[in-house]
């Protein structure tokens, strides 16, 4: 279901993955959140880049009122909950902020944490 909003001049539609790139971006502006994950492939949480940012989200939205759950990945050594926290903050005012929408509940769901040295793993295996 899509948001709209009727005035004078005519009707708005904000469409759900719309919501759901916002939710996406804010979750990743968060320090210690490593990504979006994709779900878990064979027990792997899969990490995916800023192009997918709306995957990893899982929004419902009404006529005024939004939910959305969203699959993280943090980095290691976070304090996981003071993320996640910050994580329903953001999210919850950028929804807001940007569609007028009332936020009524964000659920972090955490689906792993990426380990800094699996990157210099990567890097030398690549060269």
């Amino acid at each position: 279901m899509e948001r709209e909003s009727r005035s004078d001049m005519g009707t708005i539609r904000i469409a759900n993955e719309v919501v759901g790139i916002i939710a996406g971006l804010a979750a990743t502006e968060v320090e210690g959140v490593a990504g979006m994950s994709g779900g878990l492939a064979g027990g792997i949480a899969e990490l995916l880049g800023r192009k997918n940012l709306s995957k990893g989200v899982k929004v419902e939205v009404g006529e005024k009122e939004a939910a959305a759950d969203l699959f993280i990945i943090t980095e290691y050594g976070v304090q996981i909950p003071e993320v996640a926290t910050k994580v329903q903050e953001n999210v919850k005012r950028a929804i807001e902020s940007m569609t007028g929408l009332s936020v009524v509940e964000v659920n972090v769901h955490v689906q792993g944490v990426h380990f800094p040295q699996e990157e210099k793993q990567e890097e030398i295996r690549v060269r």
